[in-house]
């Protein structure tokens, strides 16, 4: 689920056991490109406290957005 170079990329959580106050179920996350997390599991997002962390990949789910939402996601991080 490793974000490649250019448009962000974003996420949808499936699911926060262990991590209730920083992740919300159903909620969009953008992806930061971490390949050394990514070949251990792990993806890294920008959570509910606004800073990017790490947590388990299957937690996620790759969403594909119009271009329109993405720039709009993107000006709102």
């Amino acid at each position: 689920m490793e974000q490649k170079q250019g448009k962000p990329h974003f996420v949808v959580c499936l699911k926060n056991e262990g991590y209730a106050a920083s992740l919300e179920p159903r909620k969009i996350y953008r992806v930061v490109a971490d390949s050394s997390a990514a070949s251990h599991g792990l993806i890294r997002v920008i959570d509910e406290s606004g800073e990017d962390y790490l947590y388990p990949e299957e937690y996620f789910a790759p969403i594909r957005l119009p271009d329109t939402l993405v720039e709009a996601l993107s000006l709102a991080v």
